[in-house]
């Protein structure tokens, strides 16, 4: 298995895990999977190569993407965990751990103080993977974007001094 950054030559593997991401889990994630399915190539391709801000890394077993992460600084120059997703068949393997590493790593070779993440709180099995990853609940809160009647919870994890 391979935990990689996204060029731009990978847009269409990156189309095909986010895709199956919003199958899988429609509530999980601030994007519909009508409005990802929308997205242009050029969209997709962008996506793939950065152009956006949000950095992706997919997990490929045998050439073949079976999860994926990505990460971006918000407008609050805040380092963002987002769009996690493991393909059911993965789960448990170790590759959500991998992915979340890429993330942190990330973050410490940019210098950042932390990593934030939203989840819904009853959503139990991510909620435990990310407590085990070091993440903590913090008393923010907002809205889902895909599905405002959903409300999610930000975690943080401190990048080590």
């Amino acid at each position: 298995m391979d935990i990689r950054f996204t060029e731009e030559k990978d847009w269409m593997l990156l189309k095909h895990v986010r895709l199956a991401a919003l199958l899988d889990a429609p509530t999980a994630f601030g994007v519909s999977y009508q409005t990802a399915a929308n997205y242009t190539d050029e969209q997709w391709k962008e996506r793939a190569s950065s152009v956006t801000g949000t950095q992706f890394w997919l997990a490929l077993k045998e050439d073949k993407p079976i999860g994926m992460i990505g990460a971006a600084v918000s407008q609050s120059n805040r380092y963002n965990l987002i769009g996690m997703w493991v393909e059911p068949a993965e789960r448990g393997s170790g590759v959500a751990t991998q992915l979340v590493e890429a993330v942190k790593s990330r973050a410490i070779e940019k210098s950042h103080e932390h990593v934030f993440l939203d989840v819904a709180p009853d959503n139990a099995r991510a909620s435990n993977f990310y407590l085990r990853q070091g993440f903590t609940f913090i008393d923010e809160w907002e809205p889902l974007a895909s599905h405002p009647h959903i409300r999610v919870q930000t975690m943080l994890w401190p990048v080590p001094s």
